[in-house]
């Protein structure tokens, strides 16, 4: 065997060897015993992201005593793993206490008649609970926890519910205990100066615009009139859009003029049965309209 035959057998050899060796040291994937989750909610035009690791109980005694795996009056990592995250996209105020838009790890001290939560702008503490430091806070507060009803909750788990148009709970609960805070994002201010810059102060309003700005009104139970006079405006622009004349229609019951509810439902009801394909739910729902407004007008 030649010299240049043998050295290139080994070059190839050792080649060979090289490119396999990331694929043997390749660390083995696993699933994590306490899977991370991301949820994310539009309370009403700030988005909120909760990141977290949901730990299972596994037969262990999770809240109510010095022994349980979440010792009473000792501050928790609400979830496993890393840091527990709450991210802000907007300013919002929770439990009374504004707080800047961010992103802040929440921490919890369970008691049996109270929890204390904790906002702290270190995300990375991960398990060591007690090293960050006070003045990291963003804010406190204290709220009641409540026995979850039915079966216990096997996993750690935190959802949004309770929504409104401005609000929604962030419940976390597991086993048998659960607890939760409120959120209120700043809708008014944010909507009005949309509809001051967009509608009341714009030359020619756009008849989407003049059409939501009158759905905020007649929503937030504001200026009926000028709602329904925006609504006009818009119907005669585009007269084909029946959900917006079904809008027309309830605008004027609530302000009793039943008479013209009835007219701008039976202009609906038309335009809902013209459609392709004909919405055969708006049809239902004006009938409906006139039929409340032939009644209440007697």
């Amino acid at each position: 065997m030649s010299k240049h035959f043998l050295s290139f057998s080994v070059a190839v050899a050792t080649a060979a060897t090289l490119l396999a060796a990331p694929a043997a040291h390749a660390q083995i994937r696993t699933p994590a015993a306490s899977p991370q989750s991301t949820i994310t909610q539009r309370v009403g035009l700030t988005d909120v992201t909760i990141v977290y690791s949901r730990p299972s109980a596994k037969g262990r005694s999770i809240f109510g005593s010095d022994n349980s795996l979440v010792p009473n009056g000792k501050r928790w990592r609400t979830g496993a793993n890393a840091t527990t995250s709450i991210k802000f996209s907007d300013d919002v105020t929770i439990e009374g206490k504004k707080i800047p838009a961010g992103e802040y790890g929440i921490y919890t001290v369970p008691r049996p008649g109270e929890w204390t939560v904790v906002l702290n702008k270190s995300l990375k503490q991960g398990a060591d609970v007690d090293g960050f430091k006070d003045d990291q806070d963003v804010a406190r507060f204290t709220i009641k926890p409540y026995k979850v009803a039915g079966s216990k909750v096997e996993t750690f788990t935190i959802a949004f519910t309770d929504l409104t148009p401005a609000t929604a709970n962030v419940a976390m609960e597991w086993e048998n205990t659960g607890a939760k805070f409120k959120i209120t994002a700043d809708v008014e201010s944010k909507v009005m100066a949309q509809i001051d810059e967009k509608v009341i102060k714009a030359a020619t309003p756009a008849p989407a615009d003049l059409a939501a700005a009158a759905v905020y009104y007649y929503d937030n139970n504001k200026d009926l009139k000028q709602a329904v006079t925006w609504m006009e405006k818009a119907n005669a622009a585009e007269p084909t859009k029946y959900w917006n004349l079904n809008t027309e229609a309830k605008i004027r019951l609530k302000m009793k003029d039943y008479a013209g509810a009835t007219k701008a439902a039976e202009a609906s009801k038309k335009a809902a049965l013209a459609a392709t394909p004909p919405n055969g739910e708006y049809v239902k729902m004006n009938e409906e309209l006139m039929a409340q407004a032939k009644k209440m007008g007697k």
